[in-house]
């Protein structure tokens, strides 16, 4: 008699492999939510470089922007 106690016995190893399956397709899912909802966070190394506070005072003062006693007090501050 040909009788299993499985009904998935003759599928040999293709149950595993749905199992391997599936575990990647949750994994791609998470992967994907992860990158997408950390996107805005993420930096790619465009745009403009970062600024040292310094260098905005004497680009605000060289534009007349604010005094020289207020570029003095920043500079007094940053240092």
């Amino acid at each position: 008699m040909w009788y299993w106690s499985s009904h998935m016995a003759n599928w040999g190893f293709g149950g595993f492999f749905m199992f391997i399956f599936w575990i990647a397709i949750i994994a791609l899912v998470i992967w994907a939510v992860v990158t997408l909802t950390r996107s805005g966070t993420i930096h790619t190394g465009g745009g403009e470089p970062r600024r040292e506070p310094l260098d905005i005072a004497k680009e605000r003062y060289a534009k007349g922007e604010i005094t020289q006693e207020q570029f003095e007090t920043i500079k007094k501050h940053l240092q």
